[in-house]
């Protein structure tokens, strides 16, 4: 069995508890926060620790730390945790600044462990076939691809700790909620070459944007179109990701993008069409994306290779949000290198 330990134990390591201990090969070993309060309830076999490094130097059979603590907080934590020679899957996004995040990445290599970066989304079972389908080349030559992302988070989200919508630990709509779909959309489109955007902070009382729309061209010559706010009223509304090309037309959507909506492909019959739509909607969310990360990391030690989500996948849409921030303050197209 692996031995995990968790970092920073607010709502998102609920979902990191669970992945761990449904996960093959997998267990829970420590939980860290420097919150004590946080720190009861988890069974016998779990130790407890209000400091990262007492944790690591008192428990050198760790193997993999997950990093939940504020965004803001990643780099500085991947660093301690990489210099003790341990693996890292760490939340996204990996990092608020490029710098960090290229920080993040250079020490991982350096210290010879693998650095993995949340990005769940991918594991979606509708979200699978649509890159099954691209990879075969059903789209033919791409045309443009749009990333919609209209939810709900009221300023009592916001109101929940002191970090939350600041510039320094978490940033706004595009960091928080829309960078899975980013991540879709570079996963699927590939690297983009410019972008034109504009942001705002229209509803809620904080220090980062609310409501953002960009267009982006891609490497390949194809466009896209992104759409992400948190200023939907009453409650979630879409989230959505869309491919179009010559050959074929697909949109995932719902509440969440777990189903599909469109599904045109040449050569696809409708009954083909059916039947993949029937077993989407059998089990439209699958697998937890959480666990698919864990085990995929247990797998990685295993193998000894790098993990589905590197690195190299965090920093893209960090790098791609970074340009449609400085585009939207600028009013000029920012070219990506």
């Amino acid at each position: 069995m692996i031995k995990f330990a968790i970092v920073g134990m607010g709502h998102i390591a609920k979902k990191h508890i669970e992945a761990i201990e449904n996960a093959e090969g997998a267990v829970l070993a420590a939980v860290c926060d420097t919150n004590p309060e946080r720190l009861t309830g988890f069974s016998e076999g779990v130790k407890t620790y209000t400091d990262l490094e007492t944790m690591l130097k008192e428990n050198e059979d760790i193997a993999v730390v997950n990093i939940c603590v504020p965004s803001g907080l990643h780099a500085k934590l991947t660093k301690i945790v990489a210099e003790h020679k341990r693996h890292i899957i760490v939340e996204k996004p990996m990092a608020l600044k490029l710098e960090d995040a290229e920080e993040m990445i250079r020490v991982a290599k350096e210290n010879g462990v693998k650095l993995a970066v949340v990005h769940p989304n991918r594991f979606r079972p509708a979200i699978q076939k649509l890159k099954e389908k691209m990879d075969q080349g059903a789209f033919g030559k791409l045309s443009h691809a749009n990333a919609t992302v209209r939810w709900n988070r009221n300023q009592e989200y916001y109101d929940q700790a002191p970090w939350r919508g600041t510039k320094e630990f978490d940033g706004g709509v595009l960091m928080n909620q829309a960078i899975h779909d980013l991540d879709l959309m570079l996963w699927l489109m590939g690297p983009v070459e410019s972008v034109q955007a504009m942001a705002a902070t229209r509803l809620r009382n904080i220090e980062t944007e609310d409501v953002a729309v960009a267009v982006v061209q891609f490497k390949n010559g194809a466009l896209g179109v992104i759409e992400a706010a948190t200023t939907i009223y009453p409650k979630n509304l879409e989230e959505s990701i869309a491919i179009f090309g010559e050959t074929a037309s697909v949109k995932v959507s719902g509440r969440t993008a777990n189903f599909i909506e469109t599904w045109d492909i040449a050569g696809v019959s409708e009954e083909e069409k059916e039947k993949v739509i029937a077993e989407i909607n059998h089990d439209p969310f699958g697998k937890p994306g959480h666990q698919c990360i864990v085990e995929d990391m247990v797998q990685a030690i295993q193998e000894d290779r790098e993990p589905v989500v590197t690195g190299e996948d965090g920093l893209a849409p960090v790098k791609l949000i970074l340009a449609i921030l400085e585009s939207a303050e600028t009013g000029r197209k920012v070219t990506l290198s």
